[in-house]
């Protein structure tokens, strides 16, 4: 039981602190409610899952054995944090604009496969819930970590929905959705600038 809590305080504190995903989730809760964010929400749940599920299954050796695969992975992020931003600026003010960027399955299924820190993140899990060829206990995790992520972020759009009292007017909206581009720009400068350690240095 003490384990199922480790891994469920672990998920939690990872699937529901600021990130790109969780800020994109937000605007879209925003600017298109719930339940037109969901698909996004589903596709970075189940693209957070299957990396772990691969890195548990032996994916971070690949990484160790080319290294610089984690650098392409962190220009490659750090373009398509930065795309998710320019359709933020773009949305501007209006509503209806911004249901046009509405993010979508396949954008929150990549945006976890193009982001250093979530490999990091599942490299960090494993290591510390899971040990080699224990097949059953990283099945445990990742079933967990599913229902507690898609939670996490589902959380966001939530709140991003009940915040759109706030947000009525065109010009409010405007700012709001600088705002949040203005994040995710410094989402992807600071993953550009940092150093990002191969999985082997993460382990325990």
């Amino acid at each position: 039981m003490s384990l199922l809590l480790a891994m469920g305080g672990f998920a939690a504190a990872m699937s529901a602190s600021p990130g790109p995903v969780n800020i994109i989730t937000l605007t879209s809760g925003v600017t298109n409610g719930v339940r037109r964010t969901l698909p996004f929400v589903t596709g970075a749940t189940i693209g957070f899952t299957c990396l772990l599920a691969a890195i548990g299954l032996g994916l971070s050796g690949l990484i160790d054995a080319y290294p610089a695969a984690l650098q392409v992975l962190k220009y490659a992020g750090t373009l398509f944090i930065l795309f998710m931003a320019w359709q933020l600026f773009r949305a501007g003010g209006a509503l209806e604009l911004g249901r046009r960027a509405c993010p979508r399955f396949l954008e929150g299924f990549a945006l976890q496969w193009l982001n250093p820190k979530a490999w990091l993140a599942c490299v960090s899990g494993v290591s510390a819930f899971t040990t080699a060829g224990d097949y059953a206990a990283l099945a445990v995790f990742c079933a967990l970590y599913f229902v507690i992520c898609f939670l996490g972020i589902g959380g966001w759009a939530v709140l991003g929905n009940a915040a759109v009292g706030l947000v009525r007017s065109e010009r409010r909206m405007r700012w709001f959705n600088a705002a949040m581009g203005t994040l995710l720009v410094g989402v992807a400068a600071y993953l550009l600038l940092s150093e990002v350690p191969p999985p082997s240095a993460t382990a325990l």
